[in-house]
């Protein structure tokens, strides 16, 4: 039995190691097609070492185009390695261009696809991510949902009158969390501090977006501090706009320093998709500052707040989090074994 893995950026390489570890296990081959969307500078020899990450066998070195010309390129070259390799079973994360493309090109010449984290919806089809989402689900002949949500999303949506698997295993980055904190060698910080990122286009590319928010976290700054892992994307932005960003900035961290950063916070303030998963992992309350949330359980529990792009409700809810009694025992993600899950589940599937 072979399978294809395909991933294209640095957090589909750790979801895919958690599975990859599996695999081993089970005596499974595997390949990783790594597309190359993100071109990314920590992911060096250093990354897959610490990390124990399989090395890709493959890099398509596509990435800094637009998305039609990116999914078509991928498109493209995964069919050409899988018309040589002749896999089983393609493996496909998330919600990236690659994750679309790889899709398509299996299905496209009879091979069957499995999708992980599939069932997810932010109900927002100005999202990219939102787009290759929903497509990649659809042509996909087994569904891995991390939550039952996400199992309930695709009912809704008449998947079970379509001739696809879905199953609910939980979710690989918990697994992912709980692997890497144990072998982390801890670093406790002085202060007390606020674990922020702020990165997504719909507010950064959005000046009024961004200029509330960044006035938002100035001030709550003034009281606690906010450590903040600045890309160099929103660098640029900020300074083009003379805008000024009073916070604690630092330089982007790796994995392992952001889990031990989220260990030793007193709180999350995010726009990103994972880190409000991995507070949650963690036990840190979250403000998110997005209009809407793929993980709506986390909202629903009352762990994870969405504050859109509004300083006044930003600063009133991160304050808010000194006084909050929360309840991180619900098993929203699973037992940490989606790992060992998805790779039993596809022995015995295509077998």
């Amino acid at each position: 039995m072979k399978i294809i893995t395909i991933v294209g950026a640095r957090p589909q390489f750790i979801k895919a190691a958690v599975v990859s570890r599996a695999f081993q296990k089970l005596g499974i081959e595997e390949k990783i097609i790594h597309t190359g969307q993100h071109f990314d500078p920590n992911m060096s020899e250093v990354f897959f070492t610490e990390m124990q990450i399989p090395k890709p066998a493959y890099n398509l070195a596509i990435h800094g185009v637009n998305h039609g010309a990116m999914t078509g390129r991928m498109l493209e070259k995964i069919e050409k390695v899988l018309i040589l390799e002749k896999p089983d079973l393609v493996l496909v994360y998330g919600d990236t261009n690659s994750t679309l493309a790889g899709a398509l090109a299996a299905k496209k010449i009879h091979i069957p696809v499995a999708h992980v984290e599939a069932g997810l919806r932010s109900f927002n089809m100005q999202m990219p991510e939102e787009v290759n989402r929903i497509l990649t689900d659809r042509i996909s002949s087994v569904l891995y949902a991390p939550t039952q949500q996400a199992a309930e999303n695709l009912k809704a949506e008449g998947y079970g009158n379509f001739d696809i698997k879905i199953l609910i295993v939980g979710d690989v980055m918990l697994d992912a969390a709980l692997f890497y904190a144990d072998q982390l060698k801890e670093k406790p910080t002085e202060d007390e501090y606020f674990l922020c990122t702020l990165h997504r286009a719909e507010n950064t590319d959005d000046l009024s977006r961004l200029k509330a928010l960044v006035g938002g976290l100035n001030e709550i700054h003034k009281s606690t501090k906010v450590k903040l892992p600045l890309h160099p994307r929103t660098a640029a932005i900020l300074q083009k706009n003379d805008i000024t960003l009073e916070v604690d900035t630092i330089p982007p961290q790796g994995y392992l320093e952001m889990i031990n950063l989220l260990k030793n916070c007193k709180g999350v303030i995010t726009d990103s998709g994972g880190l409000q998963k991995e507070a949650y992992f963690f036990q840190k309350a979250c403000v998110t500052m997005r209009d809407q949330t793929e993980w709506v359980e986390l909202v629903e529990n009352g762990v994870n707040v969405l504050v859109g792009a509004n300083r006044e409700k930003l600063i009133t809810e991160v304050k808010a989090i000194n006084n909050k009694k929360l309840d991180f025992s619900m098993n929203l993600y699973g037992k940490g074994n989606a790992g060992e899950e998805i790779a039993h589940s596809i022995k015995l599937l295509f077998k």
